[in-house]
């Protein structure tokens, strides 16, 4: 009788034993299966998000280059002044066009270097004309970005001659830090502190110093 209890003791500690360790098993491998759905689930958002990114940086570009350059100037805060100008002057249509032109624009900083009473000069009406050759002294026909700019200079000893949209003439170089300098016709030197603001008809590069012809 008491080998018989024994027996059954041993029956049920054994069935005991293989139940909890099948259960932690089942345990094992339900945490496996979840710790993989995470896993998966991680890695689709972050290939999301970086699909995203790329979305919103090809949407960016693809938005500034089918602006023209009229719109683009409007809605740069540091071209805010030359916007007035070109409006005063009557030019807006003209950067409207079809283009292609590069304009050298004079961010804000420049204007302010300018003595006040010669700038409200320039924007009265009566000096229209004025202000447009002023303006258009700063536009060349054509689609010049910094790298196109760069390799003629390169490729004529260091010094490039842009004809601008009124027959000026700018001596386009580089400085020791590659960066480009625009000399006018009175020897006064600008850096272009912003390049390659593209739109549909052409290219913006913003410059610190308002030019002016000889």
């Amino acid at each position: 009788m008491k080998i018989k209890n024994v027996l059954m003791l041993i029956a049920v500690a054994s069935l005991s034993f293989f139940s909890c360790k099948n259960e932690n098993k089942d345990k094992d491998a339900m945490q496996k299966d979840t710790e993989t759905t995470m896993d998966k689930a991680n890695n689709k958002e972050n290939a999301d998000k970086v699909m995203d990114s790329d979305n919103m940086n090809d949407k960016s570009t693809e938005s500034s280059e089918e602006m023209n350059l009229a719109d683009i100037t409007k809605g740069e805060a540091s071209l805010s002044t030359l916007n007035d100008a070109v409006k005063s002057a009557g030019m807006v249509a003209k950067l409207k066009s079809e283009g292609p032109f590069t304009i050298l624009a004079p961010n804000n900083e420049a204007f302010k270097q300018l003595p006040d009473e010669t700038l409200d000069n320039l924007m009265q009406p009566d000096n229209k004309e004025q202000l447009e050759g002023v303006l258009s002294y700063h536009i060349v026909p054509g689609n010049v970005d910094s790298n196109k700019l760069k390799k003629l200079i390169e490729n004529n000893d260091g010094t490039y001659e842009l004809v601008t949209a009124n027959d000026g003439k700018l001596e386009a170089s580089m400085n020791d830090a590659g960066e480009i300098i625009l000399t006018d016709g009175r020897g006064k030197k600008a850096k272009v502190v912003e390049a390659d603001k593209k739109g549909q008809n052409g290219v913006i590069h913003s410059i610190d110093t308002v030019l002016m012809r000889s």
